[in-house]
């Protein structure tokens, strides 16, 4: 035992040495103490809808297509969307193409980010409606559509030769 102690007392420790293994511990134990076990998983992204250019005339009855897609900065697989609107000028009935008819501020689920939407005006003058797309973290895009009269335009009342009305 003796033996034991001699060489245990003989072996000599600088003061480098001595810090160097406190400092060494001090960051181990720090590091340690510092992970957390939750995972950092991104929900929430932002996004845009992207509008395929469209006609901007239409007459009562007529009906323009609308063709949107929605542009997620990131990708979150049970992200949800839903779509609304807010008419506020004319009067006029919005479609989900393949799906329904919407209800003036009502919200519904969109199946895909890529839908079409079909607006027909129910009146003569100008048309004017707030859409709303939002998913389900509260992230919201928002675009106002203004339709104005066939009649009342400047080329005497013929559309736009770059996008027509779809007629009902």
């Amino acid at each position: 035992m003796t033996n034991i102690l001699n060489k245990i007392s003989a072996i000599r420790v600088t003061p480098a040495q001595f810090f160097g293994f406190w400092a060494i511990l001090f960051a181990l134990v720090f590091t340690l103490s510092s992970c957390d076990d939750d995972l950092d998983v991104q929900q929430s992204y932002p996004f845009t809808v992207e509008v395929m250019p469209y006609a901007d005339k239409i007459a009562n009855g007529d009906t323009v297509e609308l063709r949107m897609t929605i542009v997620p900065e990131g990708n979150y697989t049970n992200t949800l969307y839903t779509i609304r609107y807010f008419q506020y000028e004319g009067k006029g009935s919005l479609k989900l193409v393949d799906g329904p008819t919407l209800v003036n501020n009502d919200r519904v689920l969109l199946e895909s980010k890529q839908f079409r939407l079909n607006y027909t005006a129910r009146s003569t003058g100008s048309h004017e409606l707030l859409v709303t797309v939002e998913d389900n973290y509260g992230t919201r895009w928002e675009q106002t559509f203004e339709f104005n009269n066939n009649d009342s335009d400047d080329n005497g009342g013929t559309e736009s030769p770059e996008v027509a009305p779809i007629s009902k």
